[in-house]
């Protein structure tokens, strides 16, 4: 039985750091809480690193956060995409990004 090899990051592929994911993971347990959101999805490409949000796990993703690195020097490496394709907030910094959900959220409750 020999052992499974050590993992080695894919260089060619863009990820989301630890400290990304946890800021992702925060606003995603606030939504599964208030009965909004109840499966994600994450993929990690060349170009662009995407987490999905589904209200259901067998339809279209509500909404997509991507990381471009390739974008940071223009708009921003951070997007947060709707489910009929738009971007609602691109940036630099993916704690702003997110804020655009944390509306939503914020609107749901009430």
């Amino acid at each position: 039985m020999s052992a499974l090899p050590p993992f080695h990051a894919d260089p060619d592929r863009v990820v989301f750091d630890r400290h990304e994911l946890g800021m992702i993971l925060s606003v995603y347990g606030r939504f599964v809480a208030a009965g909004e959101w109840r499966d994600y999805a994450m993929s990690f490409l060349r170009e662009v690193a995407v987490f999905s949000v589904f209200r259901r796990a067998a339809e279209h993703p509500l909404y997509r956060i991507e990381k471009r690195p390739k974008q940071r020097a223009a708009q921003g490496a951070y997007a947060v995409i709707g489910m009929d394709g738009r971007v609602l907030k691109r940036g630099h910094d993916l704690q702003q990004v997110l804020r655009v959900l944390e509306k939503k959220l914020i609107r749901s409750i009430e």
